[in-house]
């Protein structure tokens, strides 16, 4: 028996005037996944989470949250979400434990419960060095985590998370995917991000939009990459084959060969060994995963695929 969604969304669509931004999106996100939710500037991620999260009403179409609808039960539904937006709604001015305190209240959790939760979001997110402190004095880093405390203190069913790394240094990034994938035990996760790597890092499944339209929606199992070989004195096809087993090689230029594989450690050490000293080995680089090569096909030519629009 397939379990209920934590959210769906039915043929939702938002129009700017004339302009519609968003077209006909359906999607729903199941307890454990981490939903990526991909596309070029302009492609509609923003509105297709503001819609998501309640902030603008769909022309079109019906948002469900653990079953109710956003649109005509929203005090209901909005209990069961939690928000992060691109810029976190912080008051600077507040302590950790203030604002916390304040955001649960704001989602009718009962007094009694209130020091509980914001006790156990600190903890979740790393902050229980900073419960007191002023949050404008925090780094950016600590900033970003407490937007994401603010999101899951009244302990909801569904997160939104919208650019959770934006403008974060390497270390905080980490940091952020490693949080991610902790709380996808409790939620159900959808994540805006424009970087592919971290959504292979930290996604299940990614949907790509592209001119306000769904145009890819698959799940992410162990996505090969691709290996750039350059060899100087490159051997019959048959040989270099033998010495990379399954993986498809494909010939782009005289000498020079791209391998995709799931495997591709395996594979650099075999041509380490050989390819370097008998094959004159120059290059041999990570190329492009194929969520990267799937993402610049439906996106290169800025429109639609015919065959996606019908």
């Amino acid at each position: 028996m397939v379990a209920s969604p934590r959210l769906s969304a039915h043929g939702i669509s938002r129009r700017f005037g004339a302009r519609m931004v968003v077209e006909d999106i359906s999607l729903q996100l199941q307890q454990g996944e981490v939903l990526g939710l991909l596309g070029l500037n302009g492609a509609g991620k923003s509105t297709t989470l503001q819609m998501l999260a309640g902030v603008l009403a769909p022309h079109r179409g019906e948002i469900f949250i653990q079953g109710h609808s956003l649109a005509r039960a929203p005090r209901a539904a909005k209990r069961h979400l939690g928000y992060l937006p691109e810029i976190p709604p912080l008051f600077r001015d507040a302590t950790v434990d203030e604002f916390l305190g304040f955001c649960a209240r704001l989602h009718e959790v009962p007094r009694t419960r209130v020091a509980g939760l914001v006790a156990r979001a600190r903890q979740q997110c790393n902050l229980e060095s900073v419960g007191s402190r002023l949050i404008r004095n925090l780094s950016k880093g600590y900033q970003q985590r407490v937007g994401i405390a603010q999101a899951i203190v009244h302990e909801p069913q569904v997160l939104i998370l919208d650019e959770p790394t934006v403008g974060l240094d390497p270390a905080q990034i980490q940091e952020i995917r490693t949080l991610i994938g902790r709380l996808r035990a409790e939620h159900a996760i959808l994540l805006s991000t424009h970087l592919l790597g971290e959504a292979e890092s930290v996604c299940s499944r990614v949907v790509i939009l592209h001119q306000g339209r769904l145009v890819y929606d698959q799940r992410l199992g162990d996505t090969p990459q691709t290996l750039l070989v350059g060899l100087r004195r490159p051997p019959p096809l048959a040989v270099l084959q033998a010495l990379v087993g399954s993986a498809i090689i494909t010939t782009r230029a005289p000498g020079r060969f791209e391998i995709d594989a799931a495997d591709s450690a395996a594979i650099i050490d075999n041509l380490m060994r050989t390819a370097a000293a008998e094959w004159g080995l120059h290059e041999l680089t990570h190329g492009s995963s194929a969520l990267e090569r799937t993402f610049l096909d439906l996106t290169r030519e800025h429109r639609v695929p015919a065959a996606l629009s019908a």
